[in-house]
């Protein structure tokens, strides 16, 4: 028996749109069972990995603490794969962001001005953006592979912030821990709320929504960047310059990984540390599937993501399961959506093999 996929005659677009709930389904239902083979109780061990972290206030507002980087990330992200520019670098840029707004802020701590703010943001932002470059520039100018090299350039990033926080940027007086200073508190987002981690990236990621849902529906731009997406040549023979797009798309991705790393370190973290990010650039790529790189999707997959993440912290200490059970479930969401993705455009055919007949096939002379 042979399987083979066929496309289906009429695709359901309500399917598609309800593909992410079944694959979330689908995740509690695995996950339940893997904690029953494990010898925990499923519907306890659930209710300590996604309903008691946000169980409270301080709960909600960890919450969108976790969720504004993978945000700010999913959003760039959801530009660039529009245009099926395969950026998998957001974690590498964000680094960058928070490397380069650090490098800034340790040098004006003593700065009272509201400007320190202002200038460590847009270095981050910046360095993010000016990353993201080196893809557009070796795939535009050397038809390279982003995939590969946004990969590659993740690892890149990541060492040269251990070089900077191991070296230049190390605080002296630190005790020979691999941190920098602490911010000044000029350099620093103020908190929305009194005695909560919640601070004011939260305005940058609702900016940042409402821009990116403008540019990708009510936009020029995002029209050909959407039309670069659906045939490239299609999209060339209507005057579409692919480069330019591909420059601006790429820009737009790696600004946004930028600020949201700059954000991780002016605000919740304080300054510059080897473990600014947990893996939120790699999230954000689920993220930005999971809500169909449509901007008011991917806040809902933000938030879930963000609560595997919560959940993952407090079910180490509560029920004590292992750290990897937040890559676990994030991984298993990214299987159940690109399977139930499969069966909702492709059905599955099977198909006897033919079997020769007898006489068919003609003996070999061997010489």
């Amino acid at each position: 028996m042979l399987l083979s996929l066929e496309p289906r005659g009429q695709q359901s677009r309500a399917m598609l749109w309800l593909s992410p709930l079944l694959a979330a389904v689908l995740t509690l239902l695995s996950g339940a069972l893997l904690f029953a083979v494990l010898g925990h109780p499923p519907l306890a061990t659930l209710k300590v990995l996604l309903i008691d972290p946000v169980s409270d206030l301080y709960g909600v507002s960890e919450l969108l603490v976790k969720a504004l980087p993978i945000l700010l990330c999913a959003l760039g992200l959801a530009v660039v794969y529009n245009a099926r520019i395969w950026n998998i670098g957001a974690e590498g840029q964000l680094l960058i962001g928070a490397l380069a707004g650090s490098a800034l802020a340790v040098n004006i701590i003593d700065w009272d001005s509201r400007w320190a703010l202002v200038l460590t943001l847009i270095a981050g932002t910046l360095g993010g953006a000016a990353w993201a470059g080196l893809c557009a520039w070796l795939k535009t100018a050397f038809n390279a592979n982003e995939i590969l090299t946004s990969i590659m350039l993740n690892y890149i990033a990541l060492n040269l912030l251990l070089f900077f926080v191991h070296g230049p940027l190390k605080d002296p007086e630190g005790y020979n821990f691999p941190e920098s200073a602490m911010f000044g508190d000029a350099t620093r987002l103020p908190q929305i709320v009194e005695d909560l981690r919640v601070h004011g990236g939260l305005y940058f990621a609702l900016l940042a929504l409402v821009v990116v849902w403008v540019l990708l529906q009510r936009s020029f731009l995002g029209f050909q960047v959407k039309v670069l997406g659906l045939d490239r040549r299609a999209a060339g023979f209507v005057g579409f310059r692919d480069k330019k797009l591909v420059w601006i798309a790429l820009l737009i991705s790696g600004a946004l990984a930028g600020l949201a790393g700059v954000a991780e370190v002016t605000g919740p973290i304080g300054q510059l540390v080897p473990q600014v990010s947990p893996g939120y650039g790699y999230a954000a790529i689920t993220v930005a599937f999971l809500g169909r790189l449509n901007p008011i999707g991917i806040v809902f997959a933000s938030l879930l993501m963000a609560l595997l993440y919560l959940g993952g912290e407090n079910a180490q200490m509560a029920a004590n399961l292992p750290q990897s059970i937040t890559q676990l479930f994030q991984g298993m969401v990214l299987f159940f959506l690109l399977a139930c993705d499969v069966l909702i455009l492709y059905r599955p055919r099977f198909a006897r093999s033919r079997k020769p007949k007898a006489g068919s096939l003609k003996p070999t002379v061997q010489p």
